[in-house]
């Protein structure tokens, strides 16, 4: 399984290269709890790991999530409100989290596999 760390880096569905999305990662405690609380907007993605649930409250716009196994395979997606708490889903490892219809525009569906690129930290050229 993927050990990663609070940062930047890009989501790829489906394989496509055209398909690539700017994404966060929230692994810590802290980064996973404050999660997308407070903004009015998400540009790409947010990366919660581990996860298998989320909730919405105190959100202020509805989003899409997606509940990923430990191979980075979709179970589920689906879109909730604000002050809504999701079941956990027990095979899920990890949870994307974007605005409300961005998941349907890239092609995410369940059983799709994706792929997250880190951002290097170092000075990788």
């Amino acid at each position: 399984m993927a050990r990663w760390q609070d940062g930047r880096g890009e989501l790829v569905v489906g394989g496509k290269t055209d398909s690539r999305i700017p994404l966060e990662i929230a692994t810590s405690y802290r980064a996973r709890t404050k999660g997308l609380l407070g903004r009015d907007s998400v540009e790409g993605a947010l990366l919660l790991s581990p996860a298998n649930s989320i909730h919405t409250f105190r959100m202020r716009i509805p989003i899409d999530v997606a509940y990923l196994d430990h191979r980075l395979t979709v179970l589920a997606v689906r879109t909730m409100p604000p002050g809504r708490l999701g079941l956990p889903r027990l095979r899920s490892r990890h949870v994307l989290e974007a605005a409300a219809g961005a998941m349907e525009g890239w092609g995410l569906r369940v059983g799709e596999r994706v792929e997250v690129r880190v951002e290097s930290t170092e000075g990788d050229h």
